[in-house]
């Protein structure tokens, strides 16, 4: 099994900047990636961002988020830059496992216009 456990969230004016945070613990070496998605109500989750094999991002967030991992702190993060209020939404660490995925419980992130 493998825990995740997200930081960083908050409320920020358009144009600031977040730090997102996810520290894994348990079974980390079967992980292979990590990454991040968001989820408003009413719409299923997106993908965000990954790091696993290439980095990968959202069109909509490409040139503004950037995604790091630090290996030695099993350590996942989401650098948040030039934020807009379509941003908000509760953000998910995933894990991508051997065998399955793992999910943080989410942070909220609230972008005020």
């Amino acid at each position: 099994q493998v825990q995740l456990v997200e930081s960083g969230g908050g409320l920020v004016q358009a144009g600031g900047s977040l730090r997102l945070s996810c520290a894994a613990s348990g079974s980390i070496f079967s992980i292979n990636g990590m990454g991040w998605y968001r989820q408003v109500p009413g719409k299923n989750r997106e993908f965000v961002a990954f790091s696993g094999g290439p980095t990968t991002y959202a069109d909509s967030v490409k040139g503004r988020f950037t995604i790091s991992r630090d290996n030695a702190k099993n350590t996942v993060y989401l650098q948040m830059n030039s934020l807009k209020p379509e941003d908000s939404g509760v953000y998910y660490c995933k894990a991508r496992g051997s065998t399955r995925n793992y999910w943080g419980q989410g942070t909220q992130v609230t972008v005020s216009s």
